[in-house]
C-alpha cells in the first residue's frame, strides 16, 4: 500500500515538474516608433445648402405642386397662396397710375400755356412716380403668392394641407441641396494642436466616412474648415469635411463616423495580444526583476493592425508578457524567453518604421 502511494506521488510530481518546464512564456518590451493610425470621430452630416421655405404673404394655401422627397429645379413653383386680394390690389394700383399719367399730361399742357405754374407740373410728376411705385409694390406682393425653389434640391416634409390659412412667415417646407454634404466632427484640443503642428507629417486632409450601417462611403472627403473657438464644456473644436454626393445617398441630418489618419511621433506601441480587458479597462502583465507578473492598467489612444498605441501606463524599459495572459495570475513566478520588440513587430502586419 505504501509502495503504491509512493509511486503515485512520484508520478504526480514528475507530471507537475514536466508541466512547469513546459510552461515557458515569451516576454518583450514596448517599442517607440513613428507611425500613424486611423481615428474615428462621430459626425453630423448636413447638406451644403439647407433652407426653410416660408410664406411671405398671408392667405389660403391654394395649390401644392410638389410632394415630400421630390427633387425640384431652381425656379420651379412649389406652392401658391390664393392671389385674388393681391390681384385686386395690383389692378387698383394700375388704375391710379393711369389716372396720374392723365393728370400729368393735362398739367403739362396747361403749364405750356402758362395757365398753371411749373410747381403744379412737378407735383403731378411726383404723383405719377408714387403711383408707379405702388404698382411695383403690388406686383411684388402678387409675386410672393407663388413660392419658387431658390436652387435645385429635395423637398422635405410639408406640414400644411390645401386650404390652410397661412400667416406671413409660416413654415411651408425645407429644401436641401444634397449634391455635396458637410460632415461636422469634434476634435480634442491635444489632437487639434497635433494636427496643426504636424502639417508636414500628416497624410493630407483627406478623410473617410463610415455610415451608420458600418459600411464605408465610396467617396473621400476633404477637411476644409476648422471653427474659430473651442467649446468650453467639451474642450473640443469642430472640424468640417466636404463630401461629394452624386448618388444622393447622404441626406441632411444623417450621422456617421469620420475616419481621419492621425500621425504619431515617438508613439509607444504594444501587440494587441499582450493585453486583456476587465470592465472596459485594458491591462498588461509586467514581469519584474524576480520574474513575477503584476497586472498594470494602461490607456489606449489608438489602434493599428495588431498593435495598440499606449498613451499612459508603460515605458520602453518595461518587460511585458507577450503571450499567455489568460494563463497566469497576479504574482505568479514564470519562466520566460525574451524576444526583441523588432522581432515581434516583424511577425505582425505592421512593421516598425
Amino acid at each position: 500500500m505504501c509502495l503504491c502511494t509512493l509511486l503515485c506521488h512520484a508520478g504526480c510530481t514528475s507530471k507537475k515538474e514536466e508541466k512547469e518546464e513546459a510552461e515557458q512564456y515569451t516576454v518583450t518590451n514596448p517599442v517607440k516608433i513613428d507611425t500613424s493610425f486611423t481615428k474615428e470621430y462621430v459626425s453630423q452630416i448636413k447638406s451644403v445648402r439647407n433652407i426653410e421655405i416660408r410664406a411671405q404673404e398671408k392667405g389660403f394655401l391654394q395649390n401644392i405642386y410638389v410632394d415630400e422627397g421630390q427633387f425640384v429645379k431652381a425656379g420651379q413653383v412649389l406652392f401658391r397662396i390664393m392671389p385674388k386680394v393681391y390681384e385686386a390690389e395690383l389692378l387698383k394700383a394700375q388704375a391710379e397710375e393711369k389716372s396720374a399719367e392723365i393728370e400729368l399730361q393735362n398739367t403739362s399742357l396747361l403749364s405750356e400755356k402758362n395757365v398753371v405754374s411749373k410747381n403744379e407740373q412737378a407735383v403731378a410728376q411726383a404723383k405719377l412716380q408714387a403711383a408707379r411705385a405702388e404698382v411695383a409694390l403690388a406686383k411684388l406682393h402678387l409675386g410672393f403668392t407663388e413660392i419658387r425653389a431658390p436652387f435645385d434640391g429635395t423637398i422635405d416634409r410639408i406640414p400644411l394641407k390645401l386650404g390652410s390659412l397661412i400667416d406671413e412667415g409660416e413654415l411651408l417646407t425645407s429644401l436641401s441641396d444634397n449634391s455635396q454634404m458637410f460632415a461636422y466632427f469634434n476634435v480634442s484640443e491635444p489632437e487639434y494642436l497635433q494636427y496643426q503642428t504636424d502639417q508636414k507629417d500628416r497624410a493630407g486632409t483627406h478623410v473617410n466616412l463610415l455610415l451608420a450601417n458600418g459600411e464605408a462611403f465610396k467617396y473621400k472627403g476633404n477637411v476644409e474648415v476648422i471653427e474659430s473657438e473651442f467649446n468650453n464644456e467639451t474642450g473640443a473644436i469642430a472640424f468640417r469635411a466636404r463630401f461629394e454626393n452624386p448618388g444622393k445617398l447622404l441626406r441632411n441630418g444623417e450621422t456617421g463616423k469620420v475616419q481621419m489618419l492621425v500621425p504619431l511621433k515617438n508613439a509607444i506601441v504594444i501587440p494587441q495580444k499582450s493585453t486583456y480587458e476587465i470592465q472596459d479597462k485594458k491591462y498588461v502583465f509586467i514581469v519584474d526583476k524576480n520574474n513575477k507578473v503584476n497586472a498594470r492598467e494602461i490607456t489606449i489612444t489608438g489602434e493599428i493592425p495588431d498593435l495598440y498605441v499606449v498613451s499612459t501606463g508603460l515605458t520602453e524599459s518595461d518587460k511585458i508578457l507577450l503571450e499567455g495572459v489568460q494563463k497566469v495570475k497576479e504574482n505568479d513566478k514564470i519562466k520566460f524567453e525574451y524576444e526583441s520588440p523588432n522581432t515581434v513587430l516583424s511577425h505582425l502586419r505592421l512593421k516598425a518604421e
